[in-house]
């Protein structure tokens, strides 16, 4: 199942902000620079580290 990469962060911020109740902007710095991360050249390394 292939499931876009703006979609699986929409639903973890959206999960993360109703159960955990963190401020705004450091929702918004998570969801970026998981985002950035996942698109870097450090992809495969995180990747890696993650499974």
């Amino acid at each position: 199942m292939d499931v876009p990469l703006w979609l699986a962060l929409l639903v973890v911020g959206c999960l993360g902000v109703k159960l955990a109740r963190p401020p705004w902007w450091l929702v918004a710095v998570l969801l970026v620079g998981g985002y950035l991360a996942a698109g870097s050249v450090l992809a495969p390394a995180l990747g890696t580290v993650l499974k």
